[in-house]
């Protein structure tokens, strides 16, 4: 294994950057060539069947089967002409990855000719086999009949994948009965609620307004290294993280990786993946150097939520292929090394009018900051009715290891807003009006008649929130780089658009009693600002004085998944999700079956994983080692130097301690294992939490990673970190 390791870091110290030609130096001549977007429907469309389908989209309405036929033969014509032979449904099971079965467009006639087919049919549903897809219940393992249903909001695109090139259509997917069986179909009803909540709640601004957007800009951090080097350390391929490892000498202490010169073959690899994410229509715009050695960050311009999902997750598959190609592997793990920081997605939320105002954008008009600050409130008040909720929204095996440690958002959410709305809030909790004052700007008033300027980029940013607002938008900073942003975003939109439909209806009420609108929404506002207070905080989120405070405050601090999952089942959240159909209760037990069954398993492989490396080759290394320094002694006896024994036989006697140790921390474990295996889930992934993870894992780890610099390097087995983070 030693040998492997070696033979790594020599061919990843070889590796040249691998050319990549510009396509253009103008992104516009190529930016969404493979996507089926409004310039293909206009070109092999009617114009008639084109406006219907727009207007289809626009307004949430069915597409008959006349004009799926007529989509249907245009997509094919489209994909044929640029060299696809197969076409998939694209659809976002449970398992967090995406899926895809294959179909030729080609097809044999009776009478044995052949042509190439595909129909309205084929485009609206198909039928995948949906026997081995997590289902929590909702069906026996036997019945293996799923549905795919088109879902014409995201277009179709054409990926790319060697010689081979199929048309891929986003689909929702559902069981035989009806019950959603992925994380898009749930995503599309809370848009659909927000967009009628919120459009509502403008109607009170802006009767013009027909509907609203929720928009999303996700931020997805990554590790790079080489792929040589990925494969001399097996707990990486298996799990996506190291289990062991002790950290270098110099990790991210010096902060000189962050935004620093992008090493030449990184940079290769970015501008090889960024070319096919615009041909794939994904309008990626940034990217940098993040805090970690070996850690970056690309991001894209805001989208439709819907589309900016799919776009995230198309991404993440189009990183992982380039990857390949540049000898390289991408790690989206939320925390694939301890000791320095791990990835996130950082989804950046806000919502927008089709007129095209952003509901969360400050303004200098005061009509306009009355409506700012609406939407503003109403969004603070929904994270403090369902803090438990969005904290489950992120919950997972990997962000255990993430949330909370010194470089993302604790586990407790809360709500940073900034100096200057605090005192916005503060004084329209109080009084009517309000004085602002920066620069040559003086005092506003903010009340009824006059609402004042709040200033855009107002505050600096909160990296330790998990839920900011960053000047026109909200930042959920907790969600892990390796999940779908789906759960996060169907929550979010779920709770603010029943908090936005509580509003409208106390407003009303105030309204029918005589009190004029403007009056009647500051009034309802105001009562919304006490109301929730607590989920407010502009501190260090990381300090040991907030979880006291957040304590007092009564906020919840659900620091492992297990636990943070049952929020789901709560008769509160119940009766939420059922309220507006986003579930039903048979897919929110469903849900929670299969995420703390998903939880299980992650820790059962890390752990027999964990174990099997440490008895099969760690404990062999070090005595290995240990029966060097062995005959080392008794070599120094045999030269009468006994004296000169002492550091050899302090070093054998750690060694042996430290041998000892481990095996039987494994031993332990592996009962532990046996242990939880006979529970039912819910305390089985408890136990996996408690009693496998949180007993073992790090006190395992201590010894391993004590015995790395004990061990000589040229015995060590596997690939260290300063080679892993260091060498690209």
């Amino acid at each position: 294994m030693s040998r492997l390791r070696f033979e790594a870091v020599k061919s990843a110290l070889s590796r040249k950057p691998v050319n990549v030609p510009n396509l253009s130096a103008r992104v516009t001549d190529y930016f969404g060539m493979n996507v089926f977007g409004d310039e293909a429907m206009k070109r092999y469309m009617s114009y008639s069947a084109y406006q219907k389908v727009k207007t289809c989209i626009y307004k949430g309405d069915k597409i008959n089967g006349a004009l799926a036929d007529a989509v249907a033969g245009a997509m094919k014509a489209w994909a044929i002409e640029r060299g696809a032979t197969h076409f998939t449904h694209w659809f976002q099971p449970l398992t967090g990855s995406t899926a895809e079965k294959h179909d030729a467009f080609f097809e044999k006639q009776p009478d044995g000719s052949t042509i190439e087919k595909f129909k309205g049919g084929a485009l609206v549903q198909q039928e995948p086999d949906a026997s081995s897809f997590p289902h929590g219940g909702i069906r026996n393992t036997f019945e293996a009949r799923g549905y795919t249903a088109w879902d014409p909001s995201s277009p179709a695109f054409l990926m790319e994948k060697g010689s081979g090139i199929t048309l891929c259509i986003p689909t929702i997917f559902v069981s035989y009965t009806g019950e959603a069986l992925d994380y898009k179909t749930p995503l599309l009803k809370a848009l659909q609620l927000i967009d009628k909540a919120a459009t509502d709640v403008c109607h009170y601004f802006d009767r013009d307004v027909r509907k609203v957007t929720a928009t999303l800009g996700t931020e997805q951090e990554y590790f790079v290294i080489d792929k040589a080097l990925y494969y001399a350390r097996p707990d990486l391929v298996l799990t996506g993280r190291t289990l062991f490892g002790h950290a270098p000498a110099k990790g991210q202490q010096l902060d000189d990786h962050y935004f620093g010169s992008i090493p030449s073959r990184i940079k290769a690899y970015m501008q090889d993946f960024e070319q096919e994410a615009f041909k794939l229509g994904i309008p990626v715009t940034t990217r940098h150097n993040e805090v970690a050695p070996g850690q970056y960050e690309c991001a894209p311009v805001f989208e439709d939520v819907n589309l900016a999902v799919d776009h995230n997750l198309l991404l993440m598959d189009v990183m992982e292929m380039i990857a390949d190609k540049h000898d390289l592997k991408v790690l989206f793990h939320e925390k694939p090394f301890a000791s320095i920081s791990g990835n996130g997605k950082h989804n950046n939320w806000s919502l927008a009018t089709d007129s095209g105002v952003n509901l969360l954008a400050p303004s200098t008009r005061a009509k306009e900051n009355l409506q700012f600050l609406t939407f503003f409130v109403n969004t603070i008040r929904a994270v403090y009715e369902h803090e438990d909720l969005l904290r489950a929204s992120v919950a997972s095996a990997g962000n255990d290891y993430r949330l909370g440690a010194n470089e993302a958002p604790p586990a407790i959410i809360s709500v940073f807003i900034g100096s200057q709305l605090t005192s916005v809030l503060d004084e329209l909790e109080h009084n009517s009006s309000v004085k602002i004052e920066k620069g040559d700007n003086l005092y506003m008033k903010l009340g009824i008649d006059k609402i004042p300027d709040i200033i855009k980029d107002n505050t600096d940013r909160n990296r330790t929130s998990p839920f900011a607002f960053t000047g026109n938008k909200f930042e959920f900073r907790a969600v892990g780089g390796s999940a779908s942003c789906s759960p996060s975003m169907t929550v979010l939109n779920t709770i603010v658009a029943d908090q936005l439909f509580k509003f409208k209806v106390e407003v009303d009420a105030q309204i029918i009693e005589g009190i004029k609108k403007e009056v009647a929404i500051v009034n309802v506002l105001r009562e919304y600002i006490k109301e929730s207070k607590a989920i407010r905080f502009e501190g260090n989120g990381y300090s040991e004085e907030w979880l006291t405070e957040a304590a007092k405050r009564g906020l919840s601090n659900l620091r492992d998944c297990p636990r943070a999952q049952l929020a789901y089942g709560t008769e509160k959240s119940r009766q939420l999700f059922i309220k507006y159909g986003v579930f039903s209760n048979v897919e929110l037990d469903a849900r929670n079956e299969i995420m703390l069954e998903n939880y299980i398993m992650k820790i059962q492989i890390e752990s027999r994983a964990l174990g099997n490396f440490a008895v099969n080759q760690i404990i062999p290394a070090a005595m290995l080692y240990q029966n060097k320094l062995i005959n080392s002694a008794k070599g120094l006896k045999e030269l009468g130097l006994e004296s000169e024994t002492e550091y050899t036989i302090s070093a054998i006697r750690t060694i042996a301690e430290r041998v000892n140790t481990l095996r039987q921390a494994v031993q332990d474990m592996v009962e532990a294992r046996k242990r939880a295996n006979k529970l039912e889930t819910k305390d089985a992934a408890m136990a996996y939490c408690d009693e496998v993870k949180g007993a073992f894992f790090e006190k395992i780890r201590y010894q391993i990673d004590k015995l790395e610099i004990v061990v000589p390097d040229n015995d060590w087995p596997f690939a260290k970190y300063r080679e892993l983070l260091l060498v690209r």
